[in-house]
């Protein structure tokens, strides 16, 4: 078997720009507000409107069966109502690395708006109609609009990013994520969207992000990688890395981009069953996994669900909550320990869940959807978002529906099981995760390798490999 060497066709003679291009910084805010905020704004917007909805679904069972709903048939209705999210969410990350692949990322996006707008609607006149059927239903496609959103934004943004730029970029994903979670909590405030008149409009306020990106994603260029690898079209590549990087800076950008086109030789998209078989990327599989489960399972979704829970446990008094429910949006974070007998604990609690929603901001919240993005070369990429997205969203769901009875049985100690979590994720982290700054997709490819195929014989292993893929493809 003949290797033929690759010859870079083009040279990046300048220095690199330490900070992004206008046109690469909006585009990462064009791709946010219907990415990763959407998501944040539909978990956070659900919460202020609970007493109102209960409401609504008791009136409108009086008014079909001309009797009052049963505290166990209301519960079941809400908990649906709150989770089916979940499952949209579910469903939208099964779709979404197909979508990316087929529509491109800037095209599932800008079509994943659609079904934003639709969840609005079906939202919005559940009220007026007396169906709370369309309630459920309008949350369940806003949960797929997420599902998508937070399998392609960050797809899209690890691939027009350089290297050098890739991990700062990455924060845009947890920046947009944070702020929606804020703006609903504060859109939800009863003296604005969140009283009993208004709460079908904010939930539908959800179409507004849909529409913000339906008017300024379209000025911004599809991904430069997907435009040369997956389409082939290298001059419409060199447009789009021009407008993100300038004329003097993308030269550098399209030489790792050839590269790793000529590494995958015409490689077609691969599918998410065959990662599972596939030796070579066993640990990088791993450890999406591992990320992903410990991003959800690390308590911070219990603490935005129950945020008025746990604070109204640890003492604070009920008409201060929503607004220090504000605190829970404006941070990100590590440990929330319940009260004691003394006055002053219960701000100790609330400092503490602050400083937990810290620590989560500056670690996995951001980091962990990019992460994906580095360890698969581009062939992979959507099938590895695509598991991704489907182990996040399980791990949510459970966490949703796993955490009352986790407070019930260790009370004030419940925080105690995240804590175990996180400890065991650190060390993963620090033991086999190998660093990713500044380093291309195909340097990353080849740190893990040295994982994948370990030994004495480990090169001649991994072209024996090769070969049989090869082969098996052939």
């Amino acid at each position: 078997m003949v290797r033929m060497e690759y010859q870079p066709l083009l040279r990046g003679s300048s220095m690199r720009s330490k900070f992004p291009s206008w046109t690469l910084f909006l585009a990462v805010c064009a791709v946010g507000i219907g990415g990763t905020f959407q998501y944040g704004y539909n978990v956070s917007i659900i919460n202020a409107p609970t007493q109102h909805i209960h409401r609504f679904l008791n009136e409108t069972w009086i008014s079909r069966y001309h009797m009052e709903l049963s505290p166990d048939l209301l519960t079941f209705l809400w908990s649906v109502i709150a989770s089916i999210f979940s499952l949209g969410g579910l469903c939208g990350a099964l779709i979404g690395g197909s979508m990316a692949i087929r529509l491109g990322r800037k095209g599932a996006l800008l079509m994943n708006n659609i079904i934003a707008v639709l969840a609005a609607i079906l939202m919005g006149i559940s009220f007026p109609t007396g169906l709370f059927e369309l309630l459920i239903v309008g949350r369940f496609l806003i949960g797929i609009n997420s599902g998508i959103g937070i399998c392609v934004q960050p797809l899209y943004i690890g691939e027009v990013a350089p290297k050098h730029l890739r991990g700062g970029m990455a924060m845009g994903s947890s920046i947009f994520l944070t702020g929606g979670i804020l703006t609903g909590q504060i859109i939800g405030l009863r003296e604005l969207l969140g009283g009993e008149m208004y709460w079908p409009l904010l939930l539908s306020s959800s179409s507004f992000p849909a529409f913000a990106q339906l008017l300024f994603l379209p000025w911004f260029p599809e991904s430069p990688r997907y435009l040369l690898i997956d389409r082939g079209d290298e001059l419409s590549c060199a447009k789009a890395l021009k407008r993100f990087h300038g004329s003097l800076q993308y030269q550098r950008e399209m030489e790792d981009i050839q590269q790793e086109c000529f590494a995958l030789d015409g490689e077609k998209p691969r599918k998410p069953w065959q990662l599972f078989t596939d030796r070579s990327v066993r640990w990088q599989l791993i450890t999406v996994i591992v990320m992903t489960m410990g991003q959800q399972l690390s308590g911070i979704n219990a603490i935005y669900f129950y945020a008025t829970y746990i604070f109204e446990q640890a003492g604070i008094s009920a008409e201060k909550i929503p607004y220090v429910t504000l605190g829970t949006g404006a941070c990100e974070c590590l440990t929330a320990l319940t009260c004691e007998l003394y006055s002053w604990v219960p701000y100790v609690s609330m400092t503490s869940i602050f400083a937990f929603i810290l620590s989560f901001g500056l670690g996995p919240g951001g980091i962990t959807n990019t992460l994906t993005a580095e360890l698969f070369i581009q062939s992979s990429r959507p099938a590895a978002y695509m598991i991704g997205g489907t182990i996040s969203w399980i791990s949510f769901f459970t966490i949703g529906m796993l955490f009352p009875f986790i407070v019930k049985g260790l009370k004030q100690y419940c925080f105690l099981v995240f804590l175990l979590e996180c400890s065991l994720v650190a060390a993963f982290i620090f033991l086999v995760i190998p660093e990713t700054k500044n380093k291309s997709f195909l340097e990353i490819k080849k740190e893990f390798h040295k994982l994948n195929f370990g030994g004495k014989n480990k090169e001649k292993e991994t072209e024996l490999y090769e070969r049989r893929q090869l082969h098996d493809e052939f």
